[in-house]
């Protein structure tokens, strides 16, 4: 789980890596008001997570932003549903009616997955 800063440096640098540290600190400073030295804090902190690595000064990440993404999904899922997704589905849909395209592209996603 990231919290809103942890969030706001990793849509920073998913849209941006590979990237030079010296870069990410120039960034941070611009986009954020950080000094280099809270770059880096929130950087090991995303490094410890296991999203981005500095990689001899170039940082380069370990998860694309759909990875990260399905994990959460996954999580939540796993914790909130007991790992069913049809029980998700219903509890969604329950208070999101769904439009006839997003129908559709659900059908056709389990279509896809059910001749793999």
């Amino acid at each position: 789980e990231l919290g809103a800063v942890q969030a706001r440096f990793a849509e920073l640098l998913w849209q941006r890596v590979p990237i030079g540290s010296g870069e990410v600190v120039k960034l941070c400073a611009e986009q954020f008001g950080w000094k280099k030295s809270t770059t880096y804090t929130v950087l090991h902190k995303l490094e410890e997570k296991g999203l981005f690595r500095n990689d001899g000064g170039t940082v380069k990440a370990c998860l694309t932003r759909e990875q990260f993404n399905a994990g959460k999904s996954e999580q939540v899922i796993s914790e909130s549903f007991g790992g069913s997704l049809p029980a998700f589905v219903a509890a969604f849909t329950a208070k999101n009616d769904l439009t006839a395209r997003e129908a559709e592209e659900i059908r056709a996603m389990i279509d896809r997955f059910r001749k793999a």
